[in-house]
């Protein structure tokens, strides 16, 4: 391909600079000096050109210069006229050249790097290619919103040498938006991902198609500094889809730099399928029929759920795992953000203005609660994991009587975002600590929105990253009266085969243990309602079963299980409960009895009370 004459004394120009800034006339002008002295024949007069190179060539110099005169050329860039606004593809080898692209500084851009693959498997035995030997090549096919790019050929291998960045415009879709930079909750609206195919050619010029991928990239919007890292798997194609075909390792960077990011306006996460979706789309009003009556019992039924832990993304990053409602529902357990978004939701269903809220509690351990807003201004926090309710007063630091306010009951710390599937908003106060938070959400000088497109956009019905309707909750097919027998009965067996390894006989006392019933029904009511009822009843009870000079103890307890040998080993572990269990005296009787609420999704609240009586010897 011929150059315009004044392109090629542009470039004539530019080598000239570079040799110069290189002192290669120097260098070459020492070797030569070095090998007249060292290498010429007293009687041979002169060195021939042949001579000359091969000296240049065995001390690199002639390496060193090809090494700068790198010169890459795009297919995109020799169809397409050059603008100032034209997307470029260009090589990147020490992260600087993003700074001579001829680029438009007023507009957005996204530019992905491609810092080499691994584990191509296929390629595990395939020998390194001499220099100027024919090979297979791999080529990186990319396209982004009416842009395309390719890489690079590179030589197939298990670790193929990619190192190629791309500069992908963000622009606005509206009309008379072309001039105006895009922002983050514009692009945070742009679902359309980066498609990367993975062409392969072999030695006679054949292409085949190895991989296609649909990056979303999104999270970079959230990432710290504006520049996240990913791995990507790539995955073959027809009949081999299901199969592995290699990683990329893939750097994403927004350029100019965000002035904020949207870690502080939006938070995505991963669900079980390691598919990222924006959290509002956690969250959607539930109705639950009439399995649930009012939103205290729809609080319980949260807290009766099991509480776990969920595994970090990758062993150790920050990424963490939030499960869809079915998957959280059918494995009847998980970590603080599916409780809280679970009853969010059906707080929502119930007519209230809830959103979850993400922040920390003590010791800075990241947690999520549900906060609910009254039409009076009352704030109430909700624990998803107990079932508790906090009303929140915001202290003033200023104030002089700051330090005679009582402490706040609740367990949170601080508090950096609240969302629903409708709103999410970033806290923007002078401090994050809940204790002096206002939670007047119209107000953006505290509390900064997105915009409701962006979310509408991602979460809508039919959005990439939306989720299906939520399923109904199914009632529980736990038969309360036949489970508390069961668990009672095998508590007796647990006791007395505990206590004859003791050495201790065991009597039991069916009517005490009747007489417990009303307390256990006392005690879940309490957790369901907040109101304390029938206590009174109760004690008059016992007195009255408890003959004078006789002593009562009695140890209630609280599980969400119904395994009867693991709530045993757990009751031996309270002196309080061993006592009784291991009680000894004169005219000892034991009790105990259990209880079981059943809840929708076959989740039940199991209290058991284990008592004892016998005579006081003095």
């Amino acid at each position: 391909m011929s150059l315009p004459p004044e392109k090629a004394s542009e470039l004539k120009q530019l080598i000239h600079q570079q040799l110069s800034k290189m002192d290669v006339h120097g260098r070459i002008r020492e070797i030569l000096a070095e090998t007249i002295r060292e290498e010429l024949a007293p009687d041979q007069q002169q060195l021939s050109t042949e001579d000359l190179i091969k000296a240049l060539r065995r001390r690199g110099i002639i390496d060193d210069v090809m090494k700068e005169l790198n010169f890459v050329t795009d297919n995109v860039d020799q169809e397409l006229p050059s603008s100032p606004k034209q997307p470029v593809g260009f090589t990147d080898r020490q992260s600087t050249l993003l700074k001579k692209t001829n680029i438009d500084p007023t507009r957005r851009y996204l530019y992905l790097q491609v810092l080499g693959g691994k584990a191509f498997l296929e390629h595990l035995q395939e020998p390194e290619p001499l220099p100027g030997q024919a090979c297979s090549t791999f080529t990186l096919c990319l396209h982004f919103r009416n842009q395309r790019f390719r890489s690079k050929p590179v030589p197939c291998a298990c670790e193929p040498d990619f190192h190629d960045g791309f500069l992908l415009e963000v622009h606005r879709e509206n009309l008379g938006d072309g001039t105006r930079m895009a922002d983050s909750t514009t692009m945070l609206s742009i679902s359309d991902p980066v498609h990367m195919v993975l062409i392969k050619t072999d030695i006679f010029a054949e292409t085949t198609l190895v991989a296609s991928y649909f990056l979303e990239w999104r999270s970079v919007l959230g990432s710290e500094n504006g520049v996240t890292n990913l791995t990507v798997e790539l995955m073959g194609v027809g009949t081999e889809s299901k199969v592995s075909v290699g990683i990329l390792n893939i750097k994403l960077e927004m350029y100019p730099p965000l002035n904020q990011t949207l870690s502080q306006e939006v938070v995505n996460t991963q669900d079980e399928n390691g598919i990222n979706r924006p959290v509002c789309s956690y969250v959607k009003p539930l109705r639950a029929g009439r399995l649930l009556d009012t939103p205290r019992q729809a609080a319980r039924f949260v807290n009766v759920l099991g509480y776990e832990r969920a595994p970090v993304i990758g062993g150790g990053g920050k990424q963490e795992q939030w499960c869809t409602l079915l998957a959280f529902l059918c494995r009847n357990k998980g970590d603080c953000e599916d409780h809280a978004n679970l009853l969010c939701s059906l707080l929502l269903g119930y007519g209230l203005e809830a959103f979850v809220c993400v922040g920390t509690k003590a010791k800075g351990v990241s947690h999520a609660w549900v906060m609910t807003c009254g039409t009076d201004g009352t704030i109430t926090f909700w624990e998803s994991l107990t079932g508790h309710r906090y009303l929140h007063k915001p202290t003033s630091p200023d104030e002089p009587s700051a330090a005679e306010q009582p402490k706040p009951l609740y367990p949170y710390r601080t508090i950096g975002c609240v969302f629903n599937h409708q709103m999410f908003l970033g806290n923007c106060q002078p401090s994050d600590s809940v204790e002096s938070c206002v939670f007047d959400l119209n107000d953006e000088s505290k509390w900064k929105p997105m915009s409701e497109e962006a979310i509408k956009s991602v979460c809508a019905p039919g959005a990439t990253t939306s989720l299906p309707p939520f399923p109904p909750l199914c009632a529980s097919t736990i038969d309360a009266s036949v489970t508390s027998n069961e668990i009672e009965m095998q508590l007796r067996l647990l006791v007395s085969e505990h206590r004859k390894d003791l050495g201790l006989t065991t009597v039991w006392e069916d009517q005490l243990s009747y007489l417990l019933s009303p307390a256990l029904a006392s005690y879940e009511f309490e957790r369901t309602t907040s109101i304390s009822a029938g206590n009174e009843e109760f004690q008059d009870a016992i007195r009255r079963a408890v003959p004078d000079g006789h002593t009562f103890k009695g140890f209630p307890i609280h599980f969400v299980y119904r395994n009867a040998r693991r709530a045993f080993a757990t009751c031996l572990r309270s002196p309080f409960c061993e006592e009784i269990i291991c009680c000894r005296g004169d005219q000892v009787r034991l009790a105990v009895r259990v209880r079981v609420f059943t809840y929708p999704e076959s989740a039940c609240a199991v209290w058991i009370m284990f008592a004892c009586k016998y005579r006081s010897v003095l």
